[in-house]
């Protein structure tokens, strides 16, 4: 029992050290892949630094569960986030949400992207995110794409939008009937509640 349990806490010290190190890596740029920074297919030109670029280090980090207090900066008090499954409104709903990641999957990121910012009015922008990310979950590898839609507005994101697949969110909008929309949006919003409470109602991880 006892050399049962010292194999135990050895492997969880290794998992999180090479967390960790991942998580540092991604930061710093260090050995990173430029197909996979910049998405190939001639993205990694010589171009002008754009705000866009001042994000993505940050999208990263949330998305890979490497996030820190600091990644949330970007956002508005009162931001929103919603996929298909939560819809958090808030800075500390939104801290849950990608907090929540590393506590479900053993392995997050996005590993290919290519983006379009516009100016949609005075103060105002829009950045698209054309992406593809991984997940490992119970073991398993699992790939998907997505269009992570940020609008700002005063430089701050007032609206995070992630389309699975590349759909557009349901709700009562976009469905063909709104009853079912509202529903979808309820589910959504509960579960985000949950998830809201189980993370400590947006608490920043000590090491954070």
């Amino acid at each position: 029992m006892r050399r049962l349990f010292i194999f135990f806490f050895l492997d969880l010290v290794v998992d999180e050290s090479y967390m960790f190190y991942r998580c540092l890596l991604d930061e710093s740029g260090a050995e990173m892949d430029p197909a996979w920074e910049c998405a190939g297919k001639g993205a990694c030109e010589l171009r002008q630094r754009r705000f866009a670029d001042t994000i993505m280090p940050h999208i990263l980090n949330l998305y890979g569960s490497c996030a820190k207090a600091k990644d949330f900066d970007m956002y508005a008090p009162n931001a929103s986030f919603e996929d298909p499954l939560t819809h958090a409104q808030g800075v500390k709903q939104i801290k849950s949400a990608f907090y929540s990641l590393s506590k479900v999957f053993g392995e997050s990121k996005i590993v290919e992207y290519h983006i379009q910012e516009s100016v949609i009015a005075p103060g105002k922008k829009e950045i698209l995110i054309d992406n593809k990310q991984h997940y490992k979950l119970l073991g398993k590898n699992i790939h998907m794409i997505s269009l992570i839609k940020l609008y700002f507005e005063n430089d701050k994101i007032v609206r995070h939008e992630d389309w699975w697949d590349k759909k557009p969110l349901r709700n009562r909008d976009t469905v063909s009937f709104p009853l079912v929309g509202r529903v979808m949006e309820m589910g959504r919003r509960g579960l985000m509640l949950a998830t809201h409470a189980m993370m400590g109602f947006g608490k920043d991880p000590s090491s954070h």
